[in-house]
Formats: structure tokens, C-alpha cells, sequence
């Protein structure tokens, strides 16, 4: 073990100084613009010792961590020790494709579990992808893998983010395990110092949830000094020190340590002697050795911890800008280290001039030891640990929904088309997992989880069932279940989609996550489902119902979206964009529908080939428009009858009106500015799919766009040819009432549209008046 902490002792003096000296350089040593580029020098610092010892000795390779975002860097100077991180990009960090600024899985080269750029959802990230974990153990895909524990750094002031506590309740309700959480406990957060007793709520908060919770407050010299004649009255006194005055003296140094101590606890006996034993470095060596820069102590804490795979909470006291001049200024959050300061602290590191970007450089054993002993350390043993998984095969075609001639739902087409796939036994069916924040039943998820049952690790019958009372739908719970029912948090939702949808890189089991909300509460979790994207987690998410209408086009095309969404989040090509659609299509990602409750009747169509590729691209000609075009109506969803109706009015005086019936305004936008890139590049030919809808109109046809969402969704479709646009949408929420009061009240009524096509194009007006009011 003396040797072991040896190799450790020094692996941290490296990676403090290589963290320090990459910030430095990347502000002081590199051309760039005349902002600052930033680093966290101090975050950073408070962190050294709790990395070093888990990646040094502790994780596993299985095991899989999130990062506090400030100590990149210290993660970055881990792995380039471990040859996962190159010299350039350390020299070029937070520059364009260098090492980034928080570990991130699509950006950075080096091993990143999860991408922590968004400060607390990482945290959070992990105790779903635990959940996660459970469940493709629970299904038996994990035989040929050891369960993995999954580890977040905290920062202390990241606690105050409140998805952190939502995740907790349902981490109790699915009885967490193999999760560990590791608080910074500096004391600061970015403006202040944090506020007394705040260990102590953290500790009670968790133990109410069912964690273990380990405080390493003391590290191994302030346990012995506290064993000397007069320790007891030492301990009492830092027991009582406010955050405040702690962090003070340490940036002040020993001699103020003394002073402080000696006025407030000195002529008491023996701790008088205790502290003058010590010189000014000894006595700053002694009042900042916490629990959670003491590696004897981490390694001990962890390695009790690992007998067992119950969640545990690691409260570390440590000291913001440890080893640093930094080192305890409520200021230092932002604060960098001047040259003359930097200078002082190569000297104090014993780093010779231009060899500041050696891998050992500040050590002072053998560097073939340091490098035998890193190489062979558990967590980096199988080098990279990104795994990858085999595509789930997606039939040709889904079964459709309703029938011909009769009014659907997309809900309700949405509904059917799961149930029938529940129906099969299929690898398909086998691997599609559903989730929904407490509205499974009216996203109509209930005819899945009827087939399919919900997910938990121990079976759980259905009371109801057991006692013989009807009901619509079956709750039983069981290991081989297929839905896993959260509670009423959207946050939730968003990160256990991400969990679900990384599980092929960090499991090796590729599933099919489809995730249901209501449409309008996205907006509560709109960065958790950023985080999700940011991370290329692959999902499908359903709103529904969805805007002021609360209902969408209807079941006609749903078959084929959902076939094509299934594929696309398994696609994992690199590269330019597809020289026939000019979208980044062989990439893939994450779907999302917007479904409605408001019934329509899915006409009888011919689904050629031809056809189901343009609805995939994102729009097709309902009526296709004649040469004399004066006027087009592009409408997307639920207004078709409005869009339909006002197309008929139109009609009636103008010659070859057109009707748009837009599938997707993202896919379509996307292969239209995927074209122009690919022109600017010298593909001149390159043409984008809305380019050739649109091309056989003339430059005076107007269009007129309709959606029950904002109307710039669509708004930019004039700039496409350059045509005139009126565009149509919802501005204001808050009303209540019947389609027909809430499209007269946001105009997208059919005399809505009938007026902005007169508006937008010049045409007979006398015979409109029959539709206007």
C-alpha cells in the first residue's frame, strides 16, 4: 500500500500541474481573439486527489462516471497519462476542436462517459443510466458483462439544482443500486461561500432516500493531530469554524492560522504546544488536510463502499484551488493564476522550462514506474471502453392504422401501431422500451403495457387483477417488463430517454427507447432534453396531445414515420452529407412526434414508393398546383380540414390552387440548408427536396402557411424561391374552448386562410365573401 500511495501521490502532482498549466496556456501562450478563454483553475484543484484515487485505483473499467464540468481539465490530464488525450488538443483547449471546455461524448477524443456541459444534469444522468442498467440485466442481455457502477462528480453548488432531488424519488421508487455520488465539498460555489450546515441537509436528504452517506471531513494528519495532548480542543475549533473564516485563512496562509488559533484556543494546555510544534507550511499542511484531498483516507472510503451496491453519497471537504495561490479566495471561481504566480508554482513543481507538456514532469519517481503503474490501473486495463451494439433489423413496413374513410387520431393511430407490434414476436417488439411521467394511459401506451407488462427488478401483481375488480388495464410489474412508469417529472423523463438511448454505448445492448409526454409540459425539461440530444442519445419522443388543437394530421402516414424513426436512431455513419437527399440522414438521431386527440378521416391512398419518401422528407403535394398557379396553401397537422376547406373556396375562382401537406418542417428545412452547404462546397447540382416542390411555381405565387404552433415553423419557406408568404400560426396561450373558438380566435380558421391568401396574392375577391365573416 506505501508504494501504491507513492504511485498515486505523484500521479496527482501531475495532474494538478497539467490541469493548471493548460488553462494557463490556452489564456497566456495562445493567439486568439480578445476575450478570455476561460478555464477553472480553482474548480479544478479541489478535485485533484478524489480523481486521481478513482481512476488510479479504484473504478473499473464497467464503471462509468460523469465529471463536474469545471474539472475538465483534470479529467483531460488523466487521460492524457493515459494516452487517451493528445498533446494538441491540450494546447488547443476550448479552441476549435480541441479538448472542450466540459467533457463531452460527440466532441472530445479522450473516454467521456457522459457529457457534462450542462452543470447538474450529469449528476442525475447517472443514477438513470443505473436504472437503465437494471433493466437490460433484468432482461438477461448483460450475461457476458459485469454490471457496472455509475459514478458523478459533484460540485457542491451543482446541489442546488432541483432535477437532482426529482431523480432521487425515482431512484428510491425503483430501488437504486450501483450509483455513487461524490460531492465537492469546497465550500464555494461560483459567487460565494456556501452557507452553514448544508453537509447537513445533503446527509439527511439522502439517508431519507435510502443511500448510504460517508462524510470524510479529516484527513490522516488532522486524525493524528487530534490524538495528540490538546487535539480535542483543535477539533472542537474546527468543528465550529464558519465556511467563511475556513476558506479566509487558508488563502492566508500559516501565519495567519497561528495567529487565529492561538487568540481563540491558545493558552488552554497542551494545544498550545500542539500548535507551535508546527512551522507556518506545517501548520497550512495540517488545517488543509481534509478528508477529501487525503488519499489514504478516499481509498478507504471507496474501497468499503465497493463490498456492496447500495447507492452511496460521498460528502468530500475540500479546499477550492487546493495547492494553488488561489486556494480558498471566495474569488477564485473565475480567477486565474497571473504569470508571475504561474511561474512560482512551476518552481514549486519541480517542472523545468519547455518541458511544461511532459507527461510526468512534475514527478519525481522513474517515469517507466509511473507509466507501468497507470497503464495497469483497472479502469483504463481495456483501453477504450465506448462499446457498440447491432442495429435492431426494422421490417420494410409497420402495420397501419384504422381503416380507410374513418376518422383517427394520430393518438390514436400512435396507440394501435404499438399494440400490433406488441402483438409479435420479434426482436423489434423485444426491444422497443416505453416510459412516460405518469400519463402512459392518455398517451395511449395502455394496449403496450397490457402485452408487454412494466419493468421492475421484482415481480409486483396487479391488485386490482388479483382482486377480480375490472379494469381497462393490467399493472403488473416484473424483470421482463417493458415499460417503465416515472412519476410526474418531465426532467425525469428527458434523462432516463438519454440513459435508455446511450445504453448500446454503455451497456452493449441496443434498445428502443419511446418516451411520452404532453406536448405542452416539454417546456418544463427543455434542457434536460437538450442534454439528451447534446450527448446523441437515441430516442423517439411522443407529445400528445400537441397545440391549441390537441390533435395533428391524423394516421394516414403514421406507419411510415414510425418505420423510418425506428431505423433512424440506430444510424450511426460519419461523413458529408448524402450526395441524393443532402442530409446528414447516415448519422442518425433522436425523433420527435407531435400527435393530437382531434379525430380525421384518413383518405384512401396510394403509398408508392415515390410517395412514402416524400412524406419521410418532409412534405408531399396533396393537390398538386397547375402552371397557372396564383396561390399555394403548405399547411402541417391537425388545420388539414381548415387547409382543405380554404383550398376548395380558393378553388372556385382560381385556376390550380396547390395544398402542401408538410410531414416535417425540421426534416424539410434541414435538407434545405444541407443543399445550400453542399453548393457552396461545389456541388452545384445539389438540390434540396423542397427546392423541387416548389419549383414549378412561378415567382408572383404566393403562399400561405398553417400550423397550430408558431408560424415562423414554416414562415421560412419564402425563402426558398423567393415567393411571398403569409404565415399562419399560433402566437398567445391561455384560451380555452372549441377548435372552432380557438382557430377564429389565432386565425387559422378557414376564412383565416382564405384572407391571407387574397392578402398574399392578387386574385378575385367578390366571391370570397361567402367565407369571410
Amino acid at each position: 500500500m506505501t508504494r501504491k500511495l507513492e504511485y498515486l501521490n505523484e500521479i496527482e502532482r501531475c495532474v494538478s500541474w497539467l490541469a493548471a498549466w493548460t488553462i494557463h496556456h490556452a489564456n497566456h501562450h495562445r493567439e486568439g481573439d480578445e476575450i478570455k478563454v476561460g478555464g477553472h483553475q480553482a474548480s479544478s484543484a479541489s478535485l485533484s486527489t478524489i480523481m486521481t484515487a478513482l481512476y488510479g485505483s479504484v473504478l473499473r473499467p464497467q464503471d462509468r462516471v460523469a465529471v463536474k464540468p469545471h474539472a475538465a481539465p483534470i479529467f483531460h490530464a488523466l487521460q492524457y497519462l493515459a494516452g487517451n488525450q493528445t498533446h494538441e488538443k491540450l494546447m488547443n483547449f476550448r479552441g476549435y476542436k480541441g479538448a472542450q471546455s466540459y467533457p463531452s461524448r460527440t466532441k472530445d477524443v479522450d473516454d467521456v462517459d457522459f457529457s457534462t456541459g450542462s452543470v447538474g444534469l450529469g449528476v442525475a444522468q447517472t443514477l438513470f443510466s443505473s436504472l437503465v442498467q437494471d433493466y437490460v440485466s433484468g432482461h438477461g442481455w448483460m450475461k457476458e458483462r459485469t454490471e457496472g457502477r455509475m459514478v458523478s462528480l459533484i460540485g457542491d453548488a451543482e446541489m442546488d439544482e432541483g432535477n437532482i432531488y426529482e431523480a432521487l424519488i425515482e431512484g428510491w421508487k425503483h430501488g437504486l443500486r450501483n450509483c455513487w455520488w461524490v460531492v465537492d465539498y469546497n465550500r464555494q460555489s461560483l459567487d460565494a461561500v456556501i452557507r452553514e450546515g448544508l453537509w447537513q441537509r445533503f446527509e439527511q436528504i439522502f439517508r431519507n432516500f435510502g443511500w448510504d452517506v460517508m462524510v470524510l471531513r479529516h484527513g490522516a494528519l488532522q486524525e493524528a493531530a487530534f490524538a495528540e495532548p490538546g487535539g480535542e480542543k483543535l477539533l472542537e475549533w474546527i468543528e465550529r469554524c464558519p465556511n467563511q473564516l475556513y476558506s479566509a485563512l487558508t488563502f492566508q496562509g500559516g501565519a495567519a492560522w497561528r495567529k487565529r488559533l492561538l487568540d481563540e484556543i491558545g493558552d488552554q494546555g497542551p494545544v498550545t504546544t500542539l500548535i507551535e510544534r508546527r512551522s507556518d507550511d506545517e501548520l497550512q499542511a495540517l488545517m488543509t488536510n481534509l478528508g477529501g484531498h487525503d488519499m489514504p483516507s478516499l481509498l478507504e472510503a471507496f474501497e468499503a463502499a465497493s463490498r456492496h451496491d447500495r447507492p452511496v453519497c460521498f460528502i468530500c471537504y475540500t479546499i477550492k484551488g487546493y495547492g494553488l495561490p488561489l486556494a480558498g479566495h471566495k474569488d477564485n471561481h473565475a480567477g486565474q493564476m497571473t504569470p508571475t504566480q504561474m511561474e512560482d508554482y512551476r518552481l514549486q513543481m519541480g517542472v523545468k522550462r519547455g518541458e511544461e507538456w511532459d507527461k510526468w514532469a512534475a514527478a519525481t519517481l522513474p517515469e517507466a514506474e509511473l507509466d507501468a503503474f497507470f497503464a495497469n490501473a483497472p479502469f483504463f486495463s481495456e483501453g477504450h471502453r465506448r462499446l457498440s451494439a447491432p442495429s435492431v433489423p426494422v421490417p420494410e413496413t409497420l402495420p397501419s392504422p384504422g381503416q380507410p374513410g374513418k376518422p383517427l387520431s394520430t393518438q390514436m393511430g400512435f396507440g394501435q401501431i404499438l399494440n400490433d407490434i406488441a402483438r409479435e414476436r420479434s426482436l423489434l417488439a423485444d426491444r422497443i422500451v416505453t416510459t412516460s411521467p405518469d400519463v402512459t394511459v392518455s398517451t395511449n401506451l395502455g394496449g403496450w403495457v397490457n402485452r408487454r407488462g412494466l419493468f421492475a427488478r421484482e415481480t409486483m401483481t396487479d391488485t386490482f387483477k388479483a382482486e377480480r375488480i375490472p379494469s381497462t388495464f393490467t399493472w403488473e410489474f416484473g424483470p421482463k417488463g417493458q415499460h417503465l412508469e416515472l412519476g410526474i417529472a418531465e426532467s425525469n423523463l428527458m434523462i432516463m430517454l438519454g440513459a435508455l438511448g446511450l445504453s448500446h454505448s454503455i451497456n452493449g445492448v441496443r434498445l428502443l427507447p419511446i418516451g411520452t409526454v404532453y406536448d405542452p409540459f416539454i417546456y418544463r425539461s427543455a434542457d434536460q432534453l437538450n442534454y439528451a440530444c447534446y450527448q446523441d442519445a437515441r430516442f423517439m419522443l411522443v407529445a400528445t396531445p400537441s397545440g391549441v388543437t390537441l390533435a395533428p394530421e391524423g394516421g394516414a402516414h403514421q406507419s411510415i414515420g414510425m418505420r423510418f424513426a425506428f431505423d433512424y436512431m440506430q444510424r450511426n455513419g460519419e461523413g458529408d452529407p448524402d450526395e441524393t437527399t443532402w442530409l446528414r440522414d447516415q448519422t442518425g438521431g433522436s425523433v420527435y412526434l407531435r400527435l393530437s386527440t382531434r379525430p380525421l378521416e384518413q383518405p384512401l391512398r396510394d403509398m408508392n414508393p415515390a410517395l412514402a419518401r416524400d412524406i419521410v422528407n418532409g412534405a408531399y403535394w396533396l393537390r398538386p398546383p397547375g402552371p397557372n398557379a396564383s396561390v399555394v396553401i403548405a399547411y402541417q397537422g391537425v388545420v388539414a380540414p381548415e387547409a382543405i376547406a380554404a383550398t376548395g373556396l380558393l378553388a372556385e375562382d382560381r385556376r390550380d390552387v396547390g395544398l402542401l401537406a408538410i410531414t416535417s418542417a425540421d426534416r424539410l428545412n434541414a435538407g434545405w440548408q444541407a443543399a445550400e452547404r453542399a453548393r457552396q462546397r461545389g456541388a452545384i447540382g445539389a438540390l434540396s427536396h423542397i427546392e423541387r416542390l416548389l419549383a414549378p411555381l412561378s415567382r408572383d405565387c404566393g403562399i400561405v402557411t398553417v400550423i397550430d404552433g408558431h408560424p415562423a415553423t414554416l414562415a421560412w419557406l419564402g425563402g426558398v424561391n423567393g415567393h411571398r408568404v403569409k404565415a399562419l400560426g399560433v402566437e398567445q396561450f391561455g384560451q380555452t374552448g372549441t377548435i372552432a373558438d380557438l382557430y377564429r380566435h389565432h386565425g387559422l380558421d378557414t376564412n383565416a386562410i382564405v384572407h391571407a391568401a387574397h392578402a398574399v396574392s392578387a386574385g378575385p375577391a367578390v366571391r370570397y365573401r361567402k367565407a369571410l365573416p
